[in-house]
């Protein structure tokens, strides 16, 4: 997030600010990469998974180095920007792009769902079935298959 903040304050013409975040950033993906690596090796079920593999997070890496170079590049010959102590704050809440949430309800009980009516579907009270008695399996005839004899002659050329 702080990679893709730097980049916009970058073009924002806010260089100072986007070499802060740009270095928070490089500060958090080192912190990533040492976890990702630590994973990695332990021994157990799902050490086939390789994050500091993974084409984002090698991606990542070269995009948080190569923006923070242009940066402190253009710092040095454009901008002149002191670069702030304090990394800037992270917008957390997204004000474009997303849907508000609609909050769920439960809708209201119909009339007819009563205590009574909820206690009628009581398992235990229904009437035993005597009727209900399996069947005995039929005993299956075996049918008499054809006897298929191979043709020479079927009529089929291979050329």
């Amino acid at each position: 997030a702080y990679c893709y903040h730097g980049q916009t304050l970058l073009a924002s013409d806010k260089c100072g600010e986007a070499i802060r975040s740009l270095q928070e950033s490089e500060k958090f993906f080192a912190k990533a990469e040492a976890l990702c690596k630590e994973y990695g090796e332990t021994k157990g079920p799902g050490t086939t998974a390789k994050p500091s593999g993974h084409l984002f997070f090698r991606k990542l890496g070269s995009l948080i180095k190569n923006t923070l170079e242009k940066c402190e590049r253009e710092n040095g010959f454009i901008y002149f920007q002191k670069v702030p102590a304090e990394a800037p704050q992270l917008e957390l809440k997204a004000n474009y792009g997303l849907v508000e949430p609609v909050p769920f309800e439960f809708p209201a009980l119909n009339a007819h769902w009563t205590p009574e009516t909820v206690a009628a579907f009581d398992l235990t009270k229904r009437p035993k079935e005597d009727t209900a008695k399996p069947k005995p399996d039929e005993e299956v005839k075996p049918l008499k298959e054809p006897d298929i004899k191979p043709q020479k002659d079927s009529g089929c050329q291979i050329s």
